[in-house]
């Protein structure tokens, strides 16, 4: 620590001594302290008073700490402040204060004081009064182009109450936004953040509940969990959450966030960045008060996947105990579940499950992944979080049959005789272990357009687990 003096020229010491001339601060602000030594009285000229506040402005002779404190810098622009203190005996030094700017500005403009109405159910509450969900998937992630880009019509009120009807009283909305924002403020459209809102309107309306995320969304976050993008991706999760919590936090308890959709994290040290934007979006839902004090809030496993869960992840702090949430995926094994056609590390599987394997196509039956792979995967998402107090979305899961597809089945009843089980094992294991499963649907089951069943078999399987 190094002082600042001078003497008077009589030979008698006349003492104003600093011991820092600069403060740097980071955007979101903080506490600092610098010491006066003084032989007079003293003054402190503050002349950025509106962002900078010190613990005293004036004393006497001796020796006095200030406690500095700094706001969070959200105007976009780097600002520096000056703290110039002034003796008695004519001497003046300078406290420099240097902060940095976040990247966007602030969009917690009109932050709420707690408000519990409609909030009462905790995490365990919450979870218990779901039974089946449903995604309403490639819609409004869909990009770039908007909700129609991949194929599906506007979501409609007709269609979320045909799909309530079917049984399902719970639904993921998987959603794009980068693609509606200004990329240098990180401004959402409000023509975009309207239709969103009445999309959530329509299952709130139906008594449904309402998962409502940031999607893969170009990948910006998914795609970046890495030290050198931790800062800038930070800056936009932090962003647009606080635009998003702010638009919809009128609602009640039927609504929950998600913090994105399956990060790639598959280490530790991407895991703890991952964490970052966890902790971020924990941080700007709760910003900005009313209901969101207690919305509950959901945050992903690396990579969405139960092992990996299991070994690296934590959840984040928050300020209300009990309103978190966990989620994974699960699609396995994948040559059963997504694999489209074979490939150098696999060959598609037809067949799976105990009693469905075949004999007229063997080579296409499961090698992996079958019934008790399943009951370990269920049991150690259980142990990991359910039995801590903190349930889990099984946010996405299905298998999907072939028959419409460049190879069809030798044996095609058995395939989706296989399909048919897959469906109501992995749902019902999941509901064993209380996990809450999410069908993802893409207009495959349920037609969008006329909102009939197109693949009953499915439905039917989904539903026989709950039995």
């Amino acid at each position: 620590m190094s002082f600042f003096s001078c003497k008077k020229e009589a030979g008698v010491e006349s003492v104003l001594n600093v011991s820092q001339t600069e403060i740097n601060v980071e955007p979101d602000g903080g506490e600092d302290l610098f010491t006066i030594e003084c032989s007079d009285e003293w003054t402190i000229n503050n002349n950025a008073s509106t962002w900078v506040q010190v613990s005293v402005t004036a004393g006497n002779s001796g020796t006095t700490s200030v406690d500095v404190t700094i706001e969070a810098n959200n105007t976009g622009n780097h600002r520096s402040g000056i703290l110039t203190i002034n003796s008695s005996n004519g001497q003046a030094r300078r406290v420099t204060v240097d902060q940095a700017a976040n990247l966007y500005p602030s969009y917690n403009t009109s932050p709420l004081a707690p408000d519990a109405t409609g909030m009462s159910s905790t995490a365990v509450e919450l979870a218990a009064k779901m039974t089946l969900g449903i995604n309403i998937g490639n819609t409004l992630e869909a990009t770039p182009g908007g909700e129609n880009a991949w194929g599906n019509p506007n979501i409609t009120k007709e269609y979320v109450g045909a799909i309530k009807n079917l049984g399902f009283n719970a639904v993921r909305l998987p959603c794009s936004w980068d693609q509606y924002a200004d990329q240098t403020t990180a401004k959402i459209d409000q023509a975009w953040m309207d239709r969103v809102k009445e999309v959530v309107q329509y299952c709130v309306d139906n008594d449904m509940y309402v998962l409502l995320n940031i999607h893969w969304d170009g990948g910006w976050l998914e795609n970046n969990c890495t030290p050198e993008m931790k800062e800038s991706v930070n800056e936009k999760q932090r962003a647009y959450w606080e635009q998003i919590a702010t638009a919809m936090r009128d609602f009640d308890e039927h609504l929950m966030f998600a913090s994105a959709n399956e990060p790639a994290v598959d280490d530790a040290a991407k895991m703890e960045v991952l964490s970052s934007y966890h902790q971020t979006f924990v941080n700007a839902v709760r910003s900005t008060g009313g209901r969101n004090s207690y919305r509950v809030l959901v945050v992903q496993g690396p990579s969405t996947n139960i092992e990996k869960s299991n070994d690296l992840m934590d959840m984040p702090t928050d300020e209300i105990e009990g309103r978190m949430m966990a989620e994974v995926h699960f699609y396995s094994p994948s040559q059963f579940c997504i694999l489209k056609e074979d490939v150098d590390w696999g060959k598609m599987a037809f067949y799976w499950g105990n009693g469905f394997h075949s004999t007229i196509e063997p080579e296409r039956n499961a090698t992996y992944g079958e019934e008790d792979a399943v009951d370990a995967s269920m049991a150690l998402a259980k142990a990991k979080f359910v039995d801590n107090g903190v349930p889990v979305i099984l946010g996405e899961y299905g298998t999907y049959r072939r028959d419409n597809e460049q190879y069809v089945p030798k044996d095609l009843e058995l395939h989706n005789n296989s399909v048919d089980y897959w469906m109501t094992y992995v749902t019902k294991k999941a509901l064993e272990n209380g996990l809450i499963p999410f069908y993802w649907d893409i207009g495959g089951a349920v037609d969008r357009q006329n909102y009939t069943v197109k693949d009953q078999r499915t439905i039917d399987a989904i539903i026989e687990a709950t039995k």
